[in-house]
């Protein structure tokens, strides 16, 4: 029981401990950006803009139903009509409350949203292969750099997966999501990091439930290489970095 816990008091809700500090927000401090910068000359991808035409199953009771994690995936590639609605049912935009903060497609504790969205895109018609980030605020894709082997890369990253050994690098799109903490730290100081792990938890499911609405399965990854992938990402592995990945691809026929 001893060794157990430290991590089952962090499972616990600690709202009084909360009660009993002053946050950064509460001292003026400003509040941190809601979104990554990026240089201005990076290539950019325009993602079409979403719309229920790219659904194949609307029937939300039977994507619920139907959801599994799935490993094997077909040789189809994903089309970017697809790619753009599964960036915005994970993160998208849908407007902002009547004191100015930003809505998504997911919740997240005092709408503090401390994720970027990092894609390892293999095979999605019309995207070259490479790494990117994607940008909430426009609905578009930023070019990150071209990784050769990626195949062997993700094979690394993903370590040794437990059911379907190296299942990763066969899907069309890796997203690879990370946190930058301090803008939940504002708000929640030492009592952030359990809402950042519930946030996470909605994003992901949100993805599942997406994926199977056009045909495709998702698998969440929760074994990886941490300081692999922020190295590769250029994360410094403190203020940002990668806190859960998930594989999409088009499911076998």
């Amino acid at each position: 029981m001893g060794r157990y816990e430290e991590q089952r008091k962090f499972l616990k809700s600690n709202f009084n401990e909360f009660k009993n500090i002053k946050t950064d927000k509460m001292k003026g401090i400003s509040q941190p950006d809601a979104t990554k910068p990026y240089d201005k000359l990076c290539e950019v991808v325009a993602l079409p803009q979403v719309n229920m035409e790219v659904l194949k199953n609307p029937n939300i009771y039977k994507c619920i139903a139907e959801r599994r994690s799935t490993r094997f995936y077909s040789d189809e590639a994903m089309s970017i009509e697809e790619l753009s609605y599964l960036l915005w049912a994970t993160q998208g935009i849908t407007g902002t409350n009547k004191v100015g903060l930003i809505l998504r497609t997911v919740p997240c504790s005092g709408a503090t949203h401390s994720f970027e969205t990092y894609l390892f895109i293999m095979n999605v018609e019309g995207i070259k292969k490479g790494v990117y980030r994607y940008d909430p605020i426009e609905h578009r894709l930023l070019f990150i750099f071209e990784s050769e082997g990626i195949d062997s890369k993700i094979d690394a990253i993903t370590l040794d997966q437990p059911f379907v050994p190296n299942f990763a690098k066969k899907a069309a799109v890796i997203f690879a999501w990370s946190t930058t903490p301090y803008r939940s730290e504002w708000k929640f100081d030492i009592t952030a990091h359990k809402k950042i792990l519930i946030d996470i938890g909605h994003v992901c499911q949100n993805l599942y439930l997406a994926s199977e609405s056009v045909g495709a399965g998702t698998c969440a990854i929760g074994i990886y290489d941490q300081k692999m992938i922020d190295e590769l990402l250029e994360l410094d592995g403190d203020e940002e970095f990668v806190i859960y990945l998930a594989a999409v691809g088009k499911k076998l026929k």
